[in-house]
Order: structure tokens, then sequence, then C-alpha cells
């Protein structure tokens, strides 16, 4: 009868071998947890064609600062800026090709945190292409 045993130090490496990966299992599993991040901080675009009279909208909330732009083909589109419903930016006519708007509590001129929203609306009689980008807080480009 052949019998298989178990030196003890073989069954103590084990043990500690066990305890070890635990141990570091569990640091990185705090690590993870402790790492600092924006909590809500965001970035968003979409890029399509919009038919005549068709709107395409993107909301993110902002803590402390937005950023919003877009462009359109064509004719234009008409783009506009919301801050919870309310709108903080209009084109200034009924189309443009390109816009940029952004707040920021740095320069003043944050409106305050909330949900905002950019939309797109092609008002013309074609086809247009879109693209509309939003950017918050830790997420603005520049």
């Amino acid at each position: 009868m052949i019998r298989h045993t178990t030196s003890r130090s073989t069954a103590g490496h084990r043990t500690r071998r066990t305890a070890l990966a635990a141990g570091i299992a569990g640091a990185s599993a705090l690590a993870l947890i402790a790492l600092p991040g924006a909590a809500y901080a965001s970035a968003t675009g979409w890029g399509g064609t919009l038919l005549p009279g068709q709107q395409r909208c993107l909301s993110l909330y902002a803590s402390y600062q937005v950023r919003a732009d877009g462009q359109a083909t064509n004719q234009g589109a008409r783009f506009k800026v919301q801050r919870n419903g309310v709108v903080v930016y209009g084109s200034p006519t009924g189309t443009t090709s390109a816009f940029a708007w952004e707040g920021r509590s740095s320069y003043g001129t944050f409106p305050g945190p909330g949900t905002y929203t950019v939309c797109a609306t092609n008002n013309n009689g074609t086809n247009t292409l879109v693209n509309i980008h939003l950017f918050t807080d830790a997420n603005l480009p520049y």
C-alpha cells in the first residue's frame, strides 16, 4: 500500500501562499475603491444625418463646467444648449454651420450645476450632416 503524505513544510508553504494571495487580492480591491475620480465628469457625442424637421439632443450632468459644440453641413442647423430645460444658448441665426459654447466656474460663466442638453435641429428643406458634442467637468478638452 502506497501512502501519500504531506510534509509539514509543504502544508505550511500552501497556507502562506493562500494567505499571501488573499492579502494581495484584498489590497487590490481597496486600492480600486480608493481611486479618486470626478463623480459626474463625462463626455458624449453624436454624428449623423438629420432629415428636414428632425432634432437630436444629448444630455449630461455638470458640477462646475460644461462645453457644447457642433457642426452642420449644407445649409446648417439650429443649435441650442439648455440647463435643466431652460435655454442658456441658442444659435444667433436660424441656422449656422458651427457653434461652441462653454460655461466655466473659473471664468464666472458657469450657470450652475445641473443637467445640460445640447440639441441640433434641421430647419431646412434638405438633409444635413450634424455632429454635436457635450463635455462636462474634468472632461473638457481644453
